[in-house]
């Protein structure tokens, strides 16, 4: 909750003993602080010295992702930092930056009884510096355009008279809304598919809206108009709202009745008409509607008496009849001028002729002789027959009447032709049960009464009953029917019922309906019904779309039959998990090799379709240097792999795909061999030291060991197989009583040993491994002193080489090193000499000593020393023979 302090100074103030609760968070309404309040507000006051009520403000945009940086106390404050108020803002204690939290700020719902022009601000209280200064600041919520303008209404109907002036503008009640502040909530306003008919004005900043009539309106052609009022606002991205602008067009009495073209103009009646016999009906229209279109039919005061004593004229419906009985032995004609009047408009008139045809005497009569079967007068004939003779008619009565004829009363399919004084009557074309079952033939009499033609009142009607052939196979409502069924449905599901009609009658109408006999056996339809069903489940993988024929036979002699195709498209269901193509993996990886170096493909499928068969890999159960790259599905290293540390990995690979409500999951496991490559050295285990020295028995036999190189190689197969070679020209090593086995490293005599021999020997030993293709390598020193004394060999530093570095290969050309003549050696010279003044005995042995001594400085003198083509030894203990 905010507070808002009463400040006074320049940039801070004490605050007073009690706030004033205002806005929590920029929503709610303003109330007092409870006594609780008070008293937390009051101990606030005890440890903090002061309130700093500057001038510092933020701003952040509305929506903003969790953590974006809304601004810093540290461009105006010392640390530390602590923000009291954290619902939308959290403080970095350390920097003083503020960042918003996973509560969204949203600038409609903290500020929702701001006006667009005022500013939304959440106040925030927090202390600064090591002084405790209590800081107030506000945050200006900006807005950004995240709500689109929308009207209260999808429809907005208007109703605009026909005879409306062009010009005219009309209120639209309904303007849209829209939540966002500044250009982002201004709406602007346009019109679609308008046909030019209407146009938009727009005023007082989008207040007003009003529809502008561009043409002249016209009902009777088009009574209603729908257009697409759009708002749209101004931000950045416009977001716009659709409503549907509905315009019916009203009537205005505009139109006069008319007579329609169907309206008779002649009419003739026998003269023995009776009462009440329908004569005639006039009709007129008018285009208008409602009251405007009300026609009320009257008599002209201009027609006869004699013609208003026999007719009467209904104003409504138009209709003509005849007054009274009719005795009329002569002919005569009556005109009747009839005029059809509307509101507002003067009357319309046509002008109906009544001939009246005098009575006849006697009536004749017709005699009917069938050819056909016929029944109670009743004639049976079989559809689609070609044109057939059906009944022959011949007229009987009054020799007065001689002249008169038969004819066929309306339009029909037959034809009544004379033959010798009688008539033949027959059909014009093969009758269509479908079209039509049953026909009367009215066979009138047109008769002659001296020399003015009249319709003698004989007449007679003849029934003909179509019976139906099977000339129509059934029909399907559709030709093609389209169906989706999800797989893993409950078996005896019904799918769809397929429908057919046959326009014949009876047992040939009645249709059944089969499938095709290479459908499969688990679908099957109803015969009757035409339901088709499934008795077993359908499974997507297996089949994903089934296409079937179903045939409806109707029941005629021969039957006729019709087909249509059922398509039944299986949709997916998540009822498969991911599959690897083998359980078990196992791969092979050279060591060192670069980190993200593939280690293998790791197949997986699903057999289900869209999200139901993507999967995703996961490496479970295992903390080895290992990722799955999914998109590819392959397995790739993170860091480099040592054979020396870890020479194979287990893990397992979790598939998952992304099904819905439910995934499947399926595992593998995956062995991962590492390689050796030729990444160690031999490394010498014995002896420790290039300064070791073994004294060696001048008696020692030849072939006998003398000593023994251990030395060991961390890498695998050739890589650490070791071989000891001794590095010396071919002269030395053909003199050197000694000799080293390659294989097993060790060090024996190769003859007895002579006087020669004596004194020491310095082998300077390479241990190769077997790398291909170069081979790495660690040398050492073997230091043996063939001399008939027990005494301890030691020697002060270790002998140094100083021939070639490339000793993988080539054996080296220079000559082994010789130690320089110990001190303890000179010492010894010097006390011999002592000792010659005082015994000649002495003076002997003190001679070959010093013969001896001389012989090695010599030899050291010769071959020099090269510092820079030394090899540093490694070794650092001494070795005693005794050890």
């Amino acid at each position: 909750m905010n507070y808002a302090f009463s400040c006074t100074g320049l940039g801070c103030c004490l605050c007073p003993w009690f706030f004033t609760c205002v806005r929590p968070m920029g929503h709610g309404t303003p109330h007092n602080m409870n006594w609780t309040g008070l008293l937390q507000n009051l101990l606030l006051l005890v440890h903090l010295r002061q309130i700093i009520c500057g001038s510092v403000q933020f701003s952040v945009p509305e929506e903003q992702e969790p953590g974006t940086l809304a601004g810093s106390l540290s461009e105006h404050f010392l640390p530390p930092y602590q923000l009291l108020t954290q619902d939308y803002l959290w403080l970095d204690r350390s920097t003083g930056n503020l960042y918003t939290t996973e509560l969204k700020i949203d600038r409609e719902i903290l500020c929702p009884e701001e006006t667009k022009a005022e500013e939304c601000i959440i106040l925030h209280y927090a202390i600064v510096s090591s002084s405790g200064e209590l800081i107030q600041f506000p945050v200006i919520i900006e807005d950004v355009n995240d709500n689109a303008p929308h009207f209260e209404n999808n429809e907005i109907h208007l109703r605009i008279s026909e005879d409306v002036v062009v010009g005219t503008s009309f209120l639209i009640d309904d303007q849209a809304l829209d939540s966002d502040a500044g250009p982002n909530g201004e709406v602007h306003y346009h019109l679609e598919d308008s046909g030019g008919v209407f146009s938009l004005k727009v005023e007082d900043e989008g207040l007003v809206i009003m529809l502008v009539v561009q043409a002249a309106l016209d009902r009777e052609t088009q009574d209603q108009y729908r257009m697409a009022l759009v708002a749209t606002d101004c931000g950045t991205e416009h977001l716009s709202a659709t409503a549907t602008l509905k315009v019916t067009v009203t009537d205005v009495n505009d139109n006069c009745p008319n007579f329609s073209s169907d309206s008779p103009r002649n009419v003739t009646i026998p003269g023995d008409a009776q009462k009440n016999m329908f004569v005639a009906q006039v009709r007129a229209t008018d285009s208008d509607l409602g009251l405007n279109a009300a026609i009320t039919y009257s008599l002209s005061p201009k027609v006869s008496e004699r013609a208003k004593k026999l007719f009467s004229l209904d104003s409504l419906t138009g209709y003509i009849r005849l007054t009274q009985d009719l005795r009329s032995d002569n002919s005569e004609e009556l005109v009747l001028k009839v005029l059809a009047s509307s509101h507002h408009c003067p009357p319309a008139d046509i002008q109906v002729t009544v001939s009246v045809l005098p009575k006849a005497n006697k009536e004749l009569t017709i005699k009917i002789k069938f050819i056909v079967d016929h029944h109670n007068q009743t004639l049976v004939l079989p559809e689609n027959q070609p044109p057939t003779g059906l009944a022959v008619l011949e007229l009987e009565g009054d020799s007065s009447f001689k002249g008169s004829s038969l004819a066929i009363e309306g339009e029909v399919p037959f034809t009544l032709n004379p033959q010798n004084g009688k008539y033949l009557l027959s059909t014009s074309k093969p009758l269509d049960y479908e079209m039509k079952r049953e026909h009367h033939i009215t066979v009138i009499v047109h008769g002659r009464s001296g020399e003015v033609s009249t319709i003698i009142p004989s007449r007679h009607t003849i029934r003909v009953l179509v019976a139906d052939v099977n000339d129509n196979s059934p029909r399907f409502l559709q030709s093609h029917y389209l169906l989706d069924v999800m797989e893993n449905n409950q078996p005896g599901m019904s799918l769809l019922q397929v429908s057919a009609s046959d326009a014949d009658s009876a047992h040939n109408g009645r249709v059944t309906y089969r499938l095709d006999k290479h459908t499969s056996t688990i679908f099957y339809i109803d015969r009757v019904s035409g339901q088709l069903s499934v008795s077993d489940s359908l499974d997507r993988e297996e089949q994903s779309e089934h296409k079937l024929i179903v045939f409806a036979r109707d029941g005629g002699s021969p039957p006729l039959e019709s087909a249509t195709t059922v398509s039944i498209c299986v949709l997916d269901q998540n009822d498969n998990a991911p599959v690897f193509k083998t359980p078990h993996f196992i791969f092979f990886i050279s060591e060192n090799v670069p980190p993200f170096t593939l280690v293998g493909r790791v197949g997986v499928t699903d057999s289900d379709e869209g999200e139901n068969g993507n999967t995703v890999l996961h490496v479970v159960n295992s903390s080895g240097p290992f990722v799955v790259d999914n998109p590819q599905g392959t397995l790739h290293t993170t860091t480099n792999l040592d054979r020396e540390t870890q020479d194979s990995y287990e893990l397992y690979l979790l598939a998952s795909d992304h099904g819905h409500p439910v995934n499947f999951t399926s595992t593998a496991r995956v062995t991962i061999f590492v390689e050796d490559i030729n990444d160690n050295q031999p490394k010498v285990i014995f002896p420790s030291s290039n300064s070791s020295c073994l004294t060696v028995s001048p008696t020692a036999t030849a072939g006998s060991m003398v000593t023994k190189i251990y030395a060991i190689d961390e890498d695998s197969g050739l890589n650490s197989e070791i071989t000891y070679t001794i590095v010396a020209p071919e002269s030395v090593k053909n003199s050197s009583p000694f000799q080293v086995d390659s294989r097993s490293g060790n060090i024996t005599l190769t003859q007895r040993l002579l006087q020669t021999h004596l004194g020491m020997h310095h082998l300077f030993i390479v241990v190769r491994d077997g790398g291909k293709p170069i081979p790495l390598f660690s040398t050492v020193w073997v230091n043996l002193l063939v001399n008939e004394s027990t005494e301890p060999c030691h020697l002060e530093r270790a002998p140094t080489w100083t021939g070639t570095t490339n000793l993988v290969q080539t054996p080296s050309r220079a000559p082994i090193c010789e130690i320089e003549a110990p001190r303890s050696a000179q010492l010894t010279l010097l006390a011999g000499m002592g000792l010659m003044l005082a015994s000649t005995c002495l003076f002997l042995v003190t001679s070959v000593l010093y013969i001896k001594q001389r012989r090695l400085s010599v030899r050291q003198k010769t071959r020099g020393q090269i510092d820079e083509n030394e090899i540093p030894l490694r070794g650092r203990d001494k070795y005693n023979s005794n050890d």
